[in-house]
């Protein structure tokens, strides 16, 4: 359950004095918090705990989970049936959204550090939202880690609603073993995304 995770994540980090995303210790505290959660088994109930959450459409630069059936499963090599998107791009019967699940921990945080810096504002509320391109990440040097997470969604194989994550969660969603990759496990994924980025170890 969605709220039940960000909150006892969130109200520990409260009183341990961590304020979500206002600065870098209070993101890796979150960040390794919800690394050291067990493995979530069931998703579906996830998005079914909190209706407050669901929209039908995903709006650029805010973050979503949602489950998704792949047109072309069967030639793909390995897909996340549980995408942690971020949506940049609106397209002819989909869109395009960065999935943050194809990173292995690392590379993720490090790519999340940078997309920071690209918010429209710092008050990590429902206003913010990551100002992004496909120019503009593929622009900066220090945003080249988002390659391998470059995903075109079909609307009409996204099975659920989209379940919206709220800003002061990032860092919490980020780090939650969500991820339910087909054909291929976690680590042959990220294993494959170092390949592309030309990451040896």
């Amino acid at each position: 359950m969605p709220a039940l995770y960000f909150d006892e994540i969130l109200t520990k980090g409260v009183r341990a004095g961590q304020i979500p995303a206002r600065t870098q210790q209070a993101r890796n505290w979150y960040r390794d918090t919800a690394s050291k959660m067990g493995r979530i088994r069931n998703q579906k109930s996830m998005l079914n705990s909190d209706k407050e959450r669901l929209s039908a459409r995903p709006i650029v630069g805010q973050m979503y989970m949602f489950f998704y059936d792949p047109k072309w499963k069967e030639e793909l090599p390995y897909y996340d049936r549980f995408p942690l998107i971020f949506p940049f791009k609106k397209v002819k019967g989909g869109f395009l959204g960065l999935n943050l699940h194809y990173l292995p921990l690392q590379l993720r945080a490090q790519l999340m550090d940078e997309l920071y810096k690209l918010a429209n504002n710092s008050r990590y509320d429902e206003s913010t939202r990551i100002k992004m391109s496909y120019e503009l990440l593929a622009g900066a040097q220090k945003l080249r880690f988002f390659q391998p997470c470059i995903k075109h969604y079909l609307d009409n194989h996204v099975q659920t609603q989209f379940m919206y994550v709220y800003p002061s969660e990032w860092d919490i969603a980020l780090f939650l073993p969500t991820e339910q990759f087909a054909k291929k496990s976690k680590s042959q994924v990220w294993a494959d995304s170092k390949r592309m980025l030309g990451i040896r170890k």
